[in-house]
């Protein structure tokens, strides 16, 4: 059984270190948690497609686990010997891998038996991958051959033997079905091109290449190896453009992550390392013992770390990472108990108490009263929360507006929608208002009924002033209508030649 334990990491800065964008991205990660396998991890990939989960290959077993799982999903356990290389294809359904008796094996990701079983080779296969097309399988091994597979018929397609020396790295292109890059103990990579029948291209590591990465451009490719990590350019025909040395033992790992390519490199020093576009390091992480194999998730969430001692390392990336900087510059509110503190003291006999007057806080419309800024005492009591919760408050504002005498100037120049506001409100309550009235029967009360008659007289005496109040605005659109100049119609006038014809007939 697969069994855990989180790791504390120390994440303070070092005396002197230069902390950038890159750097603060980098630490944002957890502390590790620790999974033990049952002998050293040498090979892990994530699946292209989400959830992302991590194929895991180690001893005699090859085990998929979830992104957030701490123990394998999926195990598959067909092998007799080391099992090397296991590797998903684009779609994530399928998965390969080879091993220390030569054979090959195709699996199904939902299932537990091998689908098919590619037989060819003489010696281990350490590094299997799919073509970018999907329905090839390619192989290297060290029987000094690369070979092609198809997946349907499970036949051999291609079989070159132009290394001299064990192959322990391979990447197939994804831009190009029928291209893939080889790296060999004998100290080269081979660019190898199916439709030509042959390598391409040869550059020259200088090291036994351990593990062997294009760019997603696939302009640039990687080779470790060594102590070294080389950059070479394909554009100009395997052009070195850059030489790291940056490690202190052989660089055994490398992968890509999503965020603006940055480049990271596993080694037996106990370090990966980040390099940014200038292949500066920007951030390392420390292991406690060799790495063998890395690996990030397309989304970054994930960092996995496979080390010699048979432990795999998984980081996961903090949730909410903007959310966090907020929070962490908004001012801090006192706690509950600074405010509580005291107010449960029961004074003894002889002690002495000292009254203090506590401050009272008040409200948003109350410090607006109090400050003579009516319109807005009344638009913040006009609120939707507070117009819908505490009513109460927008009627006391209110209220104490008209016993100021100053609600005329609160409501003087409100647009429409502000005038609508309040309108809706208004006749929400008062209808509110009158249907309690008009549901209260009548009882043997005097009291009551008095009341209620004077509730009537009320409605009745501002019906009749609404009713005169149209009465006067009839009389005034009358008045303004008849006070408005018009305009005398004056026929054409009349052409000189008409005029002077008009003369001689008079």
């Amino acid at each position: 059984m697969a069994s855990f334990k989180p790791v504390k990491v120390q994440t303070i800065p070092k005396l002197g270190e230069r902390v950038t964008e890159d750097t603060l991205y980098w630490k944002n990660y957890k502390a590790p948690v620790q999974i033990k396998e049952f002998a050293a991890v040498t090979k892990i990939e994530f699946s292209p497609l989400p959830p992302h989960n991590y194929v895991v290959t180690a001893s005699t077993r090859i085990q998929v686990y979830g992104p957030h799982s701490l123990e394998p999903v999926r195990t598959f356990t067909r092998f007799h010997d080391a099992a090397y290389g296991g590797s998903f294809r684009g779609d994530g359904k399928l998965l390969v891998a080879g091993s220390e008796e030569g054979l090959i094996r195709l699996f199904d990701t939902g299932g537990r038996v091998a689908l098919r079983q590619f037989t060819g080779h003489s010696k281990a296969v350490h590094v299997t991958s799919f073509l970018s097309d999907g329905y090839r399988v390619l192989s290297g091994s060290d029987d000094l051959s690369s070979r092609v597979w198809d997946v349907a018929s499970g036949t051999e397609l291609n079989s070159y033997t132009e290394h001299t020396d064990y192959i322990r790295a391979a990447a197939a292109s994804k831009l190009n079905p029928d291209l893939y890059v080889t790296g060999s103990y004998d100290h080269t990579v081979k660019l190898f091109d199916v439709r030509v029948g042959g390598s391409v291209m040869t550059m020259q590591h200088g090291h036994p290449v351990e593990s062997v990465l294009l760019y997603p451009s696939e302009a640039l490719l990687v080779s470790t190896g060594g102590r070294y990590v080389k950059v070479w350019d394909l554009l100009k025909g395997g052009q070195q453009l850059v030489s790291l040395k940056n490690h202190h033992k052989t660089v055994t790992c490398a992968c890509l992550s999503t965020t603006d390519n940055k480049l990271l490199t596993g080694s037996l020093d106990r370090h990966v390392k980040v390099y940014n576009s200038s292949y500066k390091v920007v951030h390392n992480f420390d292991y406690a013992t060799s790495i063998l194999s890395l690996a990030v998730a397309p989304d970054d969430k994930v960092i996995a770390v496979g080390m010699t001692n048979g432990v795999l390392s998984v980081r996961h990336r903090k949730h909410t990472e903007e959310k966090q900087e907020v929070l962490g510059k908004r001012r801090r509110n006192p706690a509950y108990r600074v405010f509580i503190k005291g107010k449960n003291y029961v004074p003894k006999q002889d002690d002495f108490l000292v009254s203090k007057t506590v401050k009272q806080h008040l409200q948003k419309h109350d410090r607006q009263l109090k400050c003579f800024q009516v319109s807005k005492a009344l638009d913040t009591a006009l609120e939707i929360w507070r117009r819908f919760h505490k009513p109460e408050v927008t009627v006391a504002v209110m209220t104490e507006l008209n016993r100021r005498g100053t609600l005329k100037n609160a409501l003087a120049g409100r647009d429409e929608q502000s005038l609508t506001t309040l309108l809706n409100f208004l006749i929400k309550y008062v209808l509110t208002l009158l249907n309690v009235a008009l549901m209260i029967r009548l009882g043997d009360s005097p009291v009551i009924e008095r009341l209620l008659q004077r509730l009537m007289e009320l409605l009745g005496r501002e019906a009749e002033l609404q009713q005169e109040l149209l009465q006067v605005l009839g009389i005034l659109d009358t008045l303004f209508a008849s006070l408005t100049p018009r305009k005398e119609v004056t026929g054409p006038a009349v052409p000189p030649i008409m005029q002077g014809s008009q003369l001689q007939a008079a």
